[in-house]
């Protein structure tokens, strides 16, 4: 249960919004106060979403080993859910590169940045992911698994989920020369790749939870 948690927690932990937004807000007039108010949103976002996931499956009674097939129905669908947003990536062609746009609420909040905006931000870019929520309900829906392994593997969940808001932010702490330079580099590389990184994490979990449904189905 707990490694097929953290692996779909790394999945969703593959955010190139969250690593662009966590680069510029490192280059800010004030680095470490508006990352951490960046991490503080993600987290609350984080938290009050997967227990309310968590409440919600548990309520169903889905961690009870009568209620299988609810419970590889729920991760089947999940699964189509995230090949269909995979496929929506593949087939919505990219702007072009010098077409200029309007940028939507993230970029502009990003574009000026502070401890509400930052606070704000971490909401909207940690909303909840397929992948997300594919990992809390493999830890709601485990059944006969000890209080403290649920404990601990959604402690880690949670964790992991936010990567991309904490990480930085202690490399920068390390030395913050060093961290920024490497993060615009990798900055660089997202603005052109950040599409093929989601779609390759969506087809992953997409494939992982289909297989894993319908050989729960079948079983």
């Amino acid at each position: 249960m707990i490694e097929q948690a953290i692996g779909f927690a790394f999945l969703a932990a593959l955010s190139p919004t969250a690593l662009v937004v966590a680069t510029v807000f490192l280059a800010s007039a004030e680095p470490r106060r508006t990352s951490l108010y960046f991490l503080c949103g993600a987290l609350a976002m984080t938290v009050v979403v997967g227990v309310i996931i968590f409440v919600a499956l548990r309520a169903g009674g889905l961690q009870h080993a009568g209620e299988r097939e609810p419970r590889y129905g729920l991760r089947l669908g999940l699964g189509v859910l995230a090949l269909g947003a995979g496929l929506f990536l593949v087939t919505r062609k990219p702007r072009p590169a010098k077409t200029t746009k309007r940028p939507n609420l993230v970029g502009r909040l990003v574009a000026n940045p502070g401890p509400r905006t930052a606070f704000t931000v971490g909401v909207l870019v940690f909303s909840p992911s397929v992948t997300f929520i594919a990992a809390v309900s493999v830890i709601a829906t485990a059944h006969e698994e000890s209080t403290a392994l649920i404990a601990l593997a959604a402690l880690l969940v949670i964790v992991i989920n936010v990567l991309l808001a904490w990480l930085p932010l202690i490399l920068y702490l390390a030395a913050p020369d060093a961290t920024n330079r490497k993060l615009k580099a990798i900055d660089g590389w997202l603005r052109q790749h950040g599409r093929e990184v989601l779609m390759g994490g969506l087809a992953v979990a997409g494939i992982a939870l289909v297989l894993d449904g319908a050989l729960g189905l079948a079983a």
